[in-house]
Order: structure tokens, then C-alpha cells, then sequence
């Protein structure tokens, strides 16, 4: 879905400026253990199905949503990997608005779905062996990316 109503309204009161934006991120698993990524139209570098959490909306049913119209997919989070935010989480969108996130990543199983681009936000959907990441537009540590299936990691940035 393109831009919501809420921010397309804070966009046209400060321009291109940087805006704080709480958001969510998944990592989704196939059955052989690989990471989902996907590549937005006019980018090269990937990232996770992500992105913003909306006025009265839970981060988890943000991600549900987000993970739905990004990848096709119906999710279930299963628990919080970690919150990420600060100076190194800022990025500038090839039209120049400029962010700087708070996120807010889950794991997420399938629960149902058909992979496949619902809208025109995402170019490209690929899973990614573990040690196979593509190069990504915001740095999450590769930390995040490693399975441990003795216990849900929580970290902090």
C-alpha cells in the first residue's frame, strides 16, 4: 500500500524533512531455514517486509499487515528479536524524504499464503540462506540473522 493518509499528511507539512518513524520488520523463515528479503522498485539494496506502524495500531498487528500487503503472506509473530533505532537507522528514499526509524523486528512463521508482491512496493521477494544475506539498505547487525533454536534472542540498539 503506498503511503497512509497520516503520513502523506506530515509529509506535506515538512516537506522531504526528516521524520521519526516507529515501524516493524519480520524475518520470515521458509521450511529450509531461509531469510525472506525483498527489494523495493529503483532500489539495489534489500531489506526486510517492513514498515510503519499506523495511529491506534498494536506493532504486532502493524507487522501482519505490513508483512500481507508486502509479500502475500498471512504471518503469525512469534516473538520480538529486537528494537533498533538512532542515527544509524536513518535513510533517505530515492524521492528524498528523509527518516529515521525506531523498529521494532519480529519473527514471524507462515501461516498461510501464496508469495508474491500484492502492490507496487516491492520489486523483488527472495529467500536468502542464513549465510547468503544480500547487502541491506538499513544495518541490523548479522547477529539478528542467526537462528538459535534454544531460545528467542532480544537485543537492543
Amino acid at each position: 500500500m503506498p503511503m497512509s493518509a497520516y503520513y502523506r499528511d506530515l509529509r506535506e507539512k515538512v516537506g522531504s524533512e526528516l521524520l521519526m518513524i516507529p515501524a516493524v520488520a519480520a524475518i520470515i523463515r521458509n521450511a529450509e531455514e531461509e531469510i525472506l528479503f525483498i527489494r523495493k522498485p529503483g532500489e539495489t539494496l534489500w531489506g526486510l517486509p517492513a514498515g510503519a506502524i499506523e495511529p491506534g495500531e498494536t506493532p504486532s498487528r502493524a507487522v501482519r499487515r505490513e508483512v500481507y500487503e508486502e509479500t502475500g503472506l498471512l504471518v503469525n509473530p512469534v516473538g520480538i528479536l529486537g528494537t533498533f533505532g538512532g542515527e544509524k537507522y536513518k535513510y533517505e528514499y530515492s524521492n528524498g524524504h528523509q527518516v529515521e526509524y525506531l523498529t521494532v523486528v519480529f519473527e514471524c512463521s507462515i501461516v498461510k499464503g501464496t508469495l508474491r508482491g500484492v502492490d507496487e512496493e516491492v520489486e523483488e521477494l527472495k529467500f536468502f540462506k542464513e549465510n547468503e544475506r544480500p547487502k541491506l539498505a538499513i544495518p541490523y547487525p548479522p547477529e539478528l540473522f542467526i537462528k538459535d533454536p534454544g531460545m528467542l534472542r532480544s537485543m537492543y540498539e
